[in-house]
């Protein structure tokens, strides 16, 4: 369900790096020591190299475990950057990961095997270390003598103490609302607070702010260098130095609670991610009652499809939609919404009308976010059809045939059935002898507009007056090019196959 580099990455370049993605490309499903004169692992498995001490020890155990079909070697830095091991890595099957080299080869097996377990059991719901963080942040306020909350590095409350006195508005609109308030974090950035977070693990003295906000005790949470959130105390009163002290001993603790959060939710999302991919593509089943619409979700400033996804993640955790089934595919970030009954009173989060409704939020912000999706699929077997019709639109999207917004294939069937019979009747296809071909060269060699004429008669079911209007023309010169162009390339215009034939024809001429 993992592979090594799915769960390097899930774990962060704070703890590990990877510096040879080797051959394997296995799945993982455990992690082990290094046990002198035995096996170095199995398929599947990742060798710790606990006790390496140079460069010739990690080539030896490189080697052992390629000899063993292991698919990955972790070795702290920076041994695992010596050239020649690096080198040896290349050639071999295990993945060599670097550990950084302050951190506790047991904390690695916590973290690897919370993480690999995840893997296999996504669906499981919260781990434990959700748990964890709210007995920590009662450590936390215990130590202080003081209410505490627990946030991460994007100012959400992960857990908070059970103390509720000596508390203020600001700390209960947080708990509540899971969020800092807005107020609040202006008041912060003017304090300097967050630039200071990110670039010191000292801790940081807030003073009293807007609606009767308290003094706060700041204490930054990192690892590897890396800022993964913080300890706030409510300060009522200055926290004596020794208590500061034990709360950033804390720290270090609630890191690694941190970092396996992060890969428990990396792991999962990447599983996610790949049972939707399959269901998109064969039409596999996904964890949501029927009936489906697959989505595309467009827009943004662009980027790579990573920044895409991310963004899109971004807005559907700030709107409710704590899972999400989103997942890249073909340079695309595809949806798979839910269609509630027409009974339904409100819109849950991940249905089409709750996505109607984000969208007319964030478009205020960025006209170009928009989503396209597909007809109803009933079952797994359709989710093929319904992404095929999401891609229709969002290509009539990007040519500039349909304007960006909330656009569901009912709404804009005509234009999917033009666009399929323009690409039918394109001008690759051949003019097949029509009358089109004359009127063009005419067109080129006069410098005419007898397509375009053509094309607006048309739209106007053979109006002199409404057509003459729409070309800002007077309607006795309308008549004139309609006289002309009988005389260049005779045509019946009042067959009604002849006039459907020539009019998609030239939607695929004039585009």
């Amino acid at each position: 369900m993992i592979d090594v580099a799915d769960l390097v990455g899930s774990l962060g370049a704070g703890l590990l790096r990877l510096v040879a993605p080797g051959r394997g490309g296995g799945q993982v499903h455990d992690v082990v020591l290094a046990e002198p004169g035995e096996a170095a692992g199995r398929p599947g498995e990742i060798v710790l190299g606990v006790g390496v001490s140079g460069p010739a020890d990690a080539v030896a155990l490189l080697e052992r475990a390629d000899a063993a079909g292991a698919d990955g070697v972790v070795l702290k830095a920076p041994l695992a950057a010596d050239p020649g091991v690096a080198e040896a890595a290349r050639r071999l099957r295990p993945a060599l990961v670097e550990l950084q080299p302050d951190t506790s080869w047991t904390h690695v097996i916590w973290l690897v095997r919370g993480a690999i377990d995840r893997a296999y059991a996504p669906v499981a719901g919260p781990s434990g270390a959700h748990d964890d963080l709210f007995a920590l942040a009662d450590t936390a306020a215990e130590i202080a003598d003081a209410p505490v909350t627990l946030e991460d590095a994007r100012s959400r409350v992960l857990a908070y103490s059970g103390r509720q006195d000596s508390t203020d508005p600001a700390r209960v609109s947080t708990i509540v609302g899971r969020r800092v308030p807005p107020q609040v974090i202006a008041h912060l950035r003017a304090c300097g607070v967050f630039r200071r977070l990110a670039r010191s693990s000292e801790p940081i003295i807030v003073p009293a702010g807007p609606d009767d906000m308290l003094p706060r005790l700041v204490i930054p949470v990192r690892a590897g260098g890396e800022w993964l959130g913080s300890i706030w105390v409510v300060a009522r009163t200055p926290i004596p130095q020794h208590r500061v002290r034990r709360l950033t001993d804390l720290a270090s603790v609630l890191a690694l609670h941190l970092l396996r959060l992060r890969a428990e939710a990396g792991v999962a999302r990447r599983v996610s991610a790949d049972q939707l991919r399959a269901a998109l593509r064969e039409g596999a089943p996904v964890p949501t009652p029927s009936p489906w619409r697959v989505v595309i979700l467009g827009g943004g400033e662009g980027g790579d499809i990573r920044r895409r996804l991310d963004l899109w993640e971004a807005i559907t955790h700030r709107f409710g939609w704590h899972r999400p089934l989103l997942a890249d595919l073909d340079e695309t970030v595809f949806a798979v919404l839910t269609e509630p009954p027409r009974t339904a009173r409100e819109a849950d989060a991940g249905s089409v009308p709750w996505l109607r409704t984000v969208l007319g939020e964030v478009r205020s912000h960025d006209r170009t976010l928009y989503a396209a999706a597909g007809g109803l699929a009933h079952s797994p077997a359709e989710l093929p059809r319904s992404r095929s019709q999401a891609a229709e639109l969002d290509a009539l999207v990007a040519s500039g045939r349909l304007d960006p917004g909330p656009i569901l294939l009912e709404d804009v069937w005509d234009a999917v059935i033009v666009e399929r019979a323009r690409k039918a009747t394109g001008i690759d296809a051949g003019l097949l002898g029509g009358p089109l071909a004359g009127l063009r060269a005419h067109d080129e060699a006069h410098g005419t507009a007898f397509l375009p004429t053509l094309a607006t008669w048309l739209d106007h079911y053979g109006d002199p007056k409404g057509t003459a209007q729409a070309l800002r023309i007077h309607p006795n010169t309308l008549r004139y090019r309609l006289r002309r162009m009988t005389e260049v390339a005779p045509v019946d215009l009042s067959s009604p196959r002849v006039r459907l034939a020539l009019r998609l024809q030239l939607s695929a001429l004039l585009g």
